[in-house]
């Protein structure tokens, strides 16, 4: 399992809203330690099923974090969340989802949030 964290919207804040969050880093690892919590019971779950279950968490770019685990890491699929923009949506606004059934070589199973 790979949670992502869009290190674009960081930059952002950092020039924005520079508060304590930001300079100690500690808005990062709130993040980091919450998204840990929420893969855990997931992954506990899936091992009780008898899946096979390595967990990353990663800051950066979406589609390059997740062309750079698929390469890493020996996965047999990847399956991703859409947020179900409509196709004009995806066109102009741009689509991760979209990206990464176009650019990764592993089958990629997209389910709708």
């Amino acid at each position: 399992m790979l949670h992502l964290i869009d290190e674009r919207n960081f930059q952002f804040n950092y020039l924005y809203f520079l508060d304590e969050y930001h300079v100690d880093g500690s808005l990062e690892q709130k993040l980091k330690n919450e998204a840990m919590r929420e893969l855990g019971e997931i992954e506990d779950k899936l091992e009780d099923y008898g899946f096979k279950v390595t967990t990353r968490i990663e800051f950066g770019v979406p589609l390059k974090e997740i062309l750079i685990t698929e390469q890493e890491e020996d996965i047999s699929i990847i399956v991703i969340g859409s947020h179900g923009k409509s196709n004009v949506e995806a066109m102009l606004l741009g689509s991760v989802a979209e990206k990464v059934i176009r650019k990764c070589k592993k089958p990629v199973l997209v389910i709708k949030r």
